[in-house]
């Protein structure tokens, strides 16, 4: 699913310099752009296809390169580089109308100087040492939010900069045109799950509506025999199903229904182009069951969800996966559940009545039926499994009134200590950076939510991008963070916030 939407994604590779140099120096330009663009669109840590753009040398060249840029649907951003020195005052009309995220590339075309024979002719063609800066300081002076890399591109840590913000790059082109669906409301009195989906909208460009539970029992119930039983049949072959589960067992009739609502979940969901969804289970209508198996399984194909009716965090999910596809690793919708506090040890244990992404392990789960306690419905089926160590983001975010705030914390997922037999469901272990208290105190200091978004496939880069681009506050706990310098900065944030919002 996520593959498909991002077949002809591009980021617009421009140059910039000026018609005073001449037609051959603007060969030479031309000629050397192009070979950095290929060499981009080649390398592995970019994600998507780097485009190269003719050289703009006027300000109307650089409105229309905008304007065409603003109007592609497949690009989703721009790489700016100053080859020579392009003026400054030429690009204020393009950066005031530019819509697209946008990546100031500092570097230059050799890696070494020629000294036995550099001359003139080799200093006004390679000009990027102030060319750059001169571009530089044009976007600071209109506030354009960007991210700048300087280096050169055969270095990998550069391209691993530009990767980053490629991959959030595509999170903002899919955030602007997501669609969510939620069955039912939130769950009762619970303040975080809760939002201003107006303001989700104008901030975001993420559309939100609710569906009746009714809707979706409609569409499971009119599911064939032959699709549930295609079903089963994949089920049989990607999972370790309990005996009881299978054709003849006494419980296969939960397995049935499971597959049941998964088909029909599925198929509201691509008929109506939803991309993220909520259940809650407090609204389950005609329902035989809270969908586990169902959601665990569209969150693997790349679909946003969280439970309770937490469309924020169901959006979230669904730009993760869609910042990470391709990459090692997995991305899930999680929840703090609870400690283990034993002292230079502490770990959380991370999980969720049913909902948790098979990605995020590289084991093959077993496909289960247990009782679960609310929802007075029947067993649902669900898939077990503990996920695979590694390193790993968690990100949240919350509705704060005057802003949507993100908060990060880089972690270690860990082997629990010991087994975990009685344990109905999916789950996670980790040690938060940089210790178990400060990451608790400092999360709960900024107000971030109990239901988040774990990703072994992200570090924070992305998100510092993802961040920079939407305008949205990011907060990050890792192994540098202290109490105190978190407390500073909720405190630096908030007037800053405050200061912006009236300007």
């Amino acid at each position: 699913m996520i593959g498909s939407r991002l077949v002809d994604a591009e980021v617009w590779f421009v140059t910039g310099s000026q018609s005073m140099y001449g037609p051959e120096t603007l060969e030479q330009v031309a000629a050397q752009s192009q070979e950095i663009a290929t060499l981009l669109d080649q390398c592995a840590e970019i994600p998507v296809r780097v485009r190269w753009q003719p050289t703009v040398v006027s300000a109307e060249a650089i409105a229309a390169v905008v304007a065409d840029a603003n109007r592609d649907p497949n690009c989703i951003g721009i790489i700016a580089w100053m080859h020579t020195f392009s003026p400054a005052k030429m690009w204020i009309r393009g950066l005031r109308a530019l819509q697209r995220p946008l990546l100031h590339l500092h570097t230059q075309h050799n890696v070494e100087l020629p000294w036995s024979t550099i001359d003139m002719d080799f200093m006004n063609l390679n000009q990027a040492a102030h060319g750059d800066r001169e571009f530089g300081y044009i976007q600071s002076r209109l506030s354009v939010p960007r991210k700048t890399v300087a280096g050169h591109v055969s270095d990998p840590r550069a391209r691993r900069r530009i990767g980053h913000w490629a991959r959030a790059a595509l999170g903002f082109a899919e955030i602007r045109t997501m669609n969510v669906a939620r069955f039912g409301d939130n769950m009762r009195s619970v303040a975080v799950t809760e939002g201003d989906k107006v303001e989700a909208e104008a901030h975001f460009g993420v559309s939100v509506n609710t569906f009746a539970v009714n809707d979706l029992a409609e569409a499971v119930a009119r599911v064939g025999e032959d699709i549930v039983d295609k079903l089963i049949r994949e089920y049989r072959d990607r999972y370790d199903v309990a005996p009881e589960l299978l054709p003849g067992g006494a419980r296969h009739t939960a397995l049935r229904d499971g597959a049941r609502i998964e088909a029909g979940l599925r198929r509201f969901l691509e008929q109506r182009g939803f991309h993220a969804f909520t259940t809650n289970f407090e609204d389950l209508g005609p329902l035989k069951q809270l969908p586990g198996l169902a959601v665990q399984r569209l969150m693997a194909d790349g679909y946003g969800f969280a439970g309770e009716g937490d469309w924020k965090t169901a959006v979230m999910l669904r730009t993760v996966k869609v910042m990470a596809d391709g990459l090692p690793g997995g991305t899930s919708f999680m929840e703090d559940y609870t400690y283990d506090l034993t002292p230079g040890q502490e770990r959380v244990l991370g999980a969720h009545m049913l909902e948790v992404c098979p990605s995020i392990t590289e084991s093959r789960p077993s496909l289960e039926v247990h009782p679960l306690s609310i929802g007075n419905r029947d067993d649902p089926v669900r898939l077990r499994f503990t996920a695979s160590p590694g390193d790993a983001t968690i990100i949240g975010i919350s509705d704060m009134g005057p802003r949507f705030r993100l908060v990060a914390n880089t972690v270690r997922v860990v082997q629990p200590t010991a087994e975990l037999p009685r344990l109905p469901v999916a789950c996670a272990v980790w040690e938060p950076l940089p210790n178990w208290s400060v990451s608790t105190e400092s999360w709960l200091a900024a107000g971030a939510p109990h239901h988040t978004v774990l990703t072994t496939a992200l570090g924070i880069e992305p998100f510092e991008d993802f961040a920079v681009m939407t305008g949205t506050e990011l907060l990050v706990i890792d192994s540098e963070t202290t109490v105190g310098s978190f407390a500073r900065e909720l405190r630096w944030n908030n007037a800053y916030h405050h200061l912006a919002a009236g300007l």
